[in-house]
């Protein structure tokens, strides 16, 4: 039986881990490799992988970084950052990376997504919809966020579907690392635009944020980046994920709210 996803999202800046707010701000919390190791004796279900600095500076990504991550990694891999070659993808995914996301490429090149589904499968194809509110009006962006996409999220959701992706993740710029809350209503109306599976990412604070998420939506990936990897108020950091029995109970709390 398919189940919900919680997904623990490490952002990588300058070879280092780091976290965000607003996608600004980038706070050192560690070893990439290092939290890796810790993520696969606490078992989780995937591990997502951002370079928020490859597409931006117009580089490659870290092969030899990505290497390392993909043979210690004990849990499906998805890598993002600087992607915008088929040939990327298949070299990707024979380092080990399980998804591949592009969010820039998608936007400015749509058939990169066509063309890579039929070398490396829909599977392993990720768009990531990066999304800002500007006077109401909820927009898509690239390039870590400083650069406007000339469609909307749904446009954009409905064009990934269209060109072969195999899966979704919604990113709300204005919440990152703010640990408020995700954004459901934009979730809500990409999910009535599209069939695929969608990951929601950024603002979630809690558990019970994840509970809520995956009450409404079902099988869903539930995405986070400060929940796993700071602890209380004062924000220290520590790599931390809900153990076996904290998922179940969160499962069963969301199938009670659904």
């Amino acid at each position: 039986m398919l189940r919900p996803r919680i997904i623990p999202c490490l952002l990588v800046h300058k070879g280092g881990l780091v976290k965000t707010v607003g996608f600004d701000q980038p706070k050192y919390v560690g070893d990439p490799l290092n939290a890796v190791r810790i993520f696969n004796e606490k078992e989780v279900d995937e591990l997502a992988v951002l370079d928020i600095d490859a597409t931006r500076e117009g580089r490659e990504p870290d092969y030899k970084l990505i290497a390392s991550l993909a043979a210690e990694c004990r849990m499906p891999l998805a890598y993002g950052g600087g992607v915008k070659s088929v040939e990327q993808f298949e070299r990707l995914v024979s380092l080990g990376v399980e998804k591949v996301s592009i969010g820039a490429a998608a936007a400015l090149t749509p058939d990169l997504i066509a063309e890579a589904a039929s070398r490396v499968g829909s599977q392993s194809v990720v768009v990531v919809i990066d999304v800002k509110t500007l006077r109401s009006q909820q927009q898509a962006w690239t390039h870590n966020g400083t650069r406007p996409v000339a469609m909307s999220p749904v446009e954009l959701a409905g064009l990934a579907q269209a060109k072969g992706a195999g899966e979704i993740v919604l990113n709300d710029i204005d919440r990152d690392g703010r640990m408020q809350g995700y954004n459901l209503d934009l979730l809500r109306q990409v999910r009535a635009a599209v069939s695929l599976p969608i990951t929601c990412l950024g603002g979630a604070g809690s558990l019970e944020d994840m509970a809520g998420l995956i009450g409404e939506f079902g099988v869903i990936g539930a995405a986070a980046g400060s929940l796993f990897v700071f602890k209380g108020k004062y924000r220290a950091v520590l790599i931390n994920y809900p153990s076996r029995a904290d998922k179940d109970a969160l499962v069963a709390a969301a199938r009670k709210t659904a």
